[in-house]
């Protein structure tokens, strides 16, 4: 079994998974990547963020993304999320526009989002590394397979989860969550490409889930 440092409720959930033989493989892969030289986010410190931030039975919401971001200073293991004080991108942009509209909530200054997975949001990307510069550069390595089993280990201990699936990666990715006790929400990405084209200003996502988590009596998000 690889020795990962993660939160220890994940740790115990995915133990079936560390032990695998992919996995090792995957393991062996990045630190090759991290001791290469190459620049490779997030810090290696960062990979399992959005797990260390949401323990298993805290988890109210997964935001499902693909890949980190590949700029300097953005990802931090958390989807769609960047440091403090790094400029939003432009996707985060429509996040907070789609809230503002749907909420009333102004557009914070900062693309932080750690104060959502501390309330139980799992900004889940589908892989967790990625090499500067070079989007989708470790794809098809093993990391969608981990965050298949992730989500797949969460529907079958948890219920009662909303999944936000934006665009046709994620809601592939998400299509065998089992819908009789959860709730999945669809819509198009909120980068400017898609959203522009119509779907995502509008879907009010954030309110269907806090209407869901108080209906299940669950504390809702402050988004």
């Amino acid at each position: 079994m690889v020795d990962v440092r993660i939160e220890e409720s994940w740790k115990s959930l995915l133990a079936e998974e560390f032990a695998s033989d992919y996995f090792y493989e995957l393991t062996n892969f990045v630190r090759a990547e991290y001791g290469s030289g190459k620049r490779i986010y997030p810090a290696g410190k960062n990979i399992f963020n959005a797990f260390d931030r949401c323990p298993v039975d805290k988890v109210k919401v997964v935001i499902l993304g693909q890949d980190p971001y590949h700029e300097e200073g953005q990802a931090h293991g958390l989807c769609f999320s960047v440091p403090e004080g790094v400029t939003p991108p432009p996707s985060l942009i429509n996040i907070f526009k789609e809230i503002k509209s749907d909420l009333g909530k102004e557009v914070p200054l900062s693309g932080n989002l750690e104060r959502w997975a501390d309330q139980g949001v799992l900004l889940l990307n589908a892989t967790l590394t990625v090499e500067a510069h070079k989007a989708g550069s470790h794809q098809k390595r093993g990391w969608e397979r981990f965050t298949d089993a992730v989500i797949r280990h969460l529907t079958e201990k948890r219920s009662n989860i909303v999944f936000m699936l934006w665009g046709a990666y994620a809601q592939k990715k998400g299509a065998f969550i089992d819908t009789t006790k959860n709730l999945v929400l669809k819509s198009v990405h909120p980068s400017p490409l898609s959203a522009n084209r119509g779907g995502w200003f509008g879907n009010h996502h954030f309110s269907k889930a806090n209407d869901y988590l108080v209906s299940v009596g669950q504390e809702p998000i402050d988004w």
